[in-house]
C-alpha cells in the first residue's frame, strides 16, 4: 500500500493581486533606490551613508522581496 498525502485547499498557495498600497510602495522603493544611486556615485553619499538609508527604505516602503533581500549591497556595482 502507498501513502498518499491528502492536498486541502488551506494548504495549496494562493496567489494574491497586489493592492495599490503595495504597488506604491514597491515603486515609491524603485524610486528612492534610484535616487540614492545617483547621490552614490556622484560622491554626494558616502558608503555607509548609501547602505543605512537602503536598510531605511525598505522598512519604510516595505517593498515585497525585502524578507529576501541580502543584508549587504553591492555598491561597486553601483559606483561604475
Amino acid at each position: 500500500m502507498t501513502n498518499m498525502t491528502l492536498i486541502t485547499p488551506d494548504s495549496v498557495p494562493v496567489k494574491k493581486a497586489a493592492t495599490s498600497e503595495q504597488l506604491q510602495n514597491e515603486f515609491d522603493y524603485f524610486q528612492a533606490q534610484n535616487f540614492l544611486e545617483s547621490l552614490l556615485r556622484k560622491g554626494m553619499l558616502s558608503v555607509d551613508e548609501f547602505m543605512q538609508i537602503t536598510f531605511l527604505n525598505r522598512e519604510a516602503f516595505s517593498p515585497a522581496l525585502a524578507e529576501i533581500m541580502p543584508k549587504t549591497v553591492d555598491v561597486y556595482q553601483i559606483q561604475r
